[in-house]
């Protein structure tokens, strides 16, 4: 056992696709999983018990469930009264930012981890961020995760103090929805346990139709895996 696997890292886990596989990815590189959700105000909580559930099932050392709201801003159909867009082909995906971007929301979640981490005296943080089969948020790309690392190796004081130097892991940020299916499943992710709908039914069934649910659909036709995703529309 080298150094690596004994050392902890945060990883932020929203309940989702791509966030498990990140968690599944850390553990196999041997780090002890300390995995950071947020109750922000989303317009549903379903999210939150998928990610429970992930956690437990892949075994975090402990799982933390911070709340802030971030409804009190809104300007986003997840934390306001806005409807979420159904129906869209990849190409229109990606030519703007859509509504179910959350301002700042990955600044925010990252700053939640990196005092977290600065805590745990680690320095490794995984965030699940794809710039490929994506919705178009600026806040998934490399030149992204590049200038908050360097932020936060100026803001903490263990970064300062040079104890530490943070790095973000981000293992699917070139990767296609199948491409991170297919390694979820060779570390034995159970994706049925996961939920990537914005727009879920009040029992918890995934729409089938909105951005999310859309890529989540074509990465599993790809990948040629069996969807394991409970749809009540489309």
């Amino acid at each position: 056992m080298n150094a690596i696997q004994k050392e902890k890292a945060v990883v932020l886990l929203s309940g989702g696709l791509d966030s498990a596989t990140a968690m599944a990815i850390a553990k196999d590189m041997g780090f002890q999983v300390y995995a950071l959700s947020f109750s922000y105000g989303q317009r549903h909580t379903t999210e939150l018990e998928a990610a429970k559930r992930v956690a437990k099932t892949l075994g975090a050392v402990r799982h933390q469930v911070a709340n802030i709201d971030l409804t009190c801003f809104g300007g986003s159909a997840l934390t306001a009264d806005l409807d979420v867009p159904k129906g869209r082909a990849p190409e229109d995906m990606e030519k703007e930012i859509p509504v179910t971007y959350v301002p700042a929301r990955n600044t925010i979640f990252l700053s939640f981890a990196l005092a977290w981490a600065e805590v745990l005296e680690t320095s490794h943080i995984f965030i699940g961020v794809n710039a490929v089969d994506y919705s178009g948020y600026p806040d998934c790309r490399p030149e992204y995760i590049q200038a908050f690392t360097a932020m936060a190796n100026l803001a903490t004081k263990a970064g300062v103090e040079s104890r530490t130097k943070i790095e973000i892991h981000t293992p699917l940020i070139d990767l296609t929805k199948a491409q991170i299916i297919q390694k979820g499943i060779a570390l034995g992710v159970d994706y049925g346990l996961t939920h990537s709908c914005y727009d879920p039914s009040p029992e918890g069934l995934a729409c089938g139709q909105c951005d999310s649910c859309l890529l989540r659909k074509k990465g599993f036709a790809e990948a040629g895996v069996p969807d394991p995703t409970k749809y009540f529309g489309g």
